[in-house]
């Protein structure tokens, strides 16, 4: 007799869909989608970045493959109707115009098939437009206070679940036991029956003496069998503990210049690229905290309200950021327990004498400190004295600095992704 087991997922699925079916949708025309997706976000405004989005797919791109029949072998069949033929004419090519492909007048015949057009959600827009990011060197960090487990072997206990006996080790003890208890019992029972079948084979054995052996075999039979196959002493569970995981903790500084010289469309692109890194942290890191620092000529720490909606502007000393920086990572974030990244967003506008103090302040105090440094100069001009600054750096900091520029709003996301591409290992 087989038995056949059948596993029914009766998870409720929104809107009566398969959720099921939909994910094998999704990973089918993933290259489609992603490309719909890029496209999309492209075109949205800063506070549209996150909602779900319609996906077209062109129908050719839809369609199944099929099986069919070639022509072959000999078949004979019989057509009703037929006045005009008989075996062995030859049958006439029909004229052309009748019902081919598009590129003639307007017809009243003939069909054909729209692009495929379906929703993905929000979630599942936010999958493609962050699949394949991460932030770069970073390191697993913090092992003392974390709230991160897993469970590891730990050899064996006496007490345990049902689902966590080990049958080998109780079957070993349970053995281990019947030999300790009956052993000797065992080896004299043995002798005994050895011995009772050479009294059988001699006919002039002494009949009592035979009674009193087959009795004591009778006695050590019952004591042999009185120890029982299995006992709770012998039961062994699998021990599993808790074991600390080191926590990945993170801290991104968004560094933005809000100067005069920037004008409301590079404020604009900047905040952008922030909306993303903001949204890509918030989703794909859960111990990653923000720090938004504002400068022109001053440096401020502001929350995310300020950040992206404050009309602050002056002159531009993009040192004045650097340092607060510093003095935060120093004051808060000891890089023993914290990987430290840091966004750095302008125009590349900067006071002449203070673009080699900021290489400097970065050489000197903050790279070595670092995972990721990452510069975005937002400008169609040519690059500033800042941005020829900070390529001497490159060269001593290839793996965890990062210069790119952004000229329109169709740039900010493939730089973006470039900046945090996963590399493989």
């Amino acid at each position: 007799m087989h038995l056949v087991n059948y596993i029914v997922d009766r998870r409720l699925n929104s809107r009566n869909k398969s959720t099921v079916n939909r994910q094998r949708f999704l990973r089918r025309y993933k290259e489609q989608i992603k490309k719909a997706v890029d496209e999309a976000v492209t075109k949205r405004s800063i506070t549209d970045l996150e909602r779900g989005e319609q996906i077209t797919i062109p129908s050719r791109d839809v369609s199944e493959p099929v099986f069919g029949h070639g022509r072959g072998g000999v078949r004979d069949a019989i057509h009703p109707g037929n006045r005009e033929f008989i075996p062995g004419d030859t049958i006439k090519r029909p004229k052309s115009g009748g019902g081919g492909a598009g590129g003639g007048d307007a017809s009243d015949s003939g069909e054909g098939m729209d692009d495929f057009v379906f929703q993905i959600t929000q979630e599942e827009f936010l999958d493609f437009m962050f699949n394949d990011l991460e932030l770069p060197n970073l390191v697993k960090k913090q092992l003392a206070g974390t709230d991160a487990f897993k469970f590891v072997r730990a050899g064996f206990t006496d007490v345990g679940i049902p689902a966590k006996l080990n049958i080998i080790r109780t079957m070993r003890a349970a053995h281990a036991r019947r030999v300790a208890l009956s052993g000797k019992s065992r080896r004299c029972l043995k002798q005994l029956e050895c011995q009772y079948q050479e009294m059988l084979a001699d006919p002039e054995q002494d009949a009592e003496e035979m009674d009193k052996i087959l009795l004591e075999i009778e006695a050590l039979t019952k004591k042999v069998r009185s120890v029982p196959f299995l006992d709770d002493f012998d039961l062994k569970f699998n021990l599993h503990v808790q074991e600390p995981l080191p926590s990945s903790k993170a801290v991104m500084f968004c560094v933005m210049d809000v100067s005069g010289s920037m004008d409301q469309a590079t404020k604009e692109m900047a905040k952008r690229f922030f909306i993303l890194l903001y949204l890509f942290l918030r989703r794909n890191y859960e111990k990653t905290e923000l720090v938004f620092i504002r400068h022109h000529t001053s440096a401020k720490e502001v929350d995310e309200e300020e950040f992206f909606y404050s009309r602050e502007t002056g002159g531009t000393i993009v040192s004045s950021a650097l340092k607060l920086t510093k003095e935060i990572i120093d004051d808060r974030y000891p890089i023993a327990d914290w990987n430290i990244y840091v966004a750095q967003a302008s125009d590349g506008d900067n006071w002449n004498d203070d673009s080699p103090l900021c290489k400097q302040i970065l050489v000197n105090q903050l790279l070595p400190l670092m995972s990721y440094f990452s510069y975005i100069e937002i400008t169609p001009r040519s690059h500033q004295a800042l941005w020829r600054e900070y390529e001497k750096i490159v060269p001593l900091y290839p793996e965890n600095f990062a210069l790119r520029q952004i000229e329109t709003v169709s740039d900010i996301y493939p730089v973006f992704r470039e900046l945090f591409q996963r590399k493989e290992a």
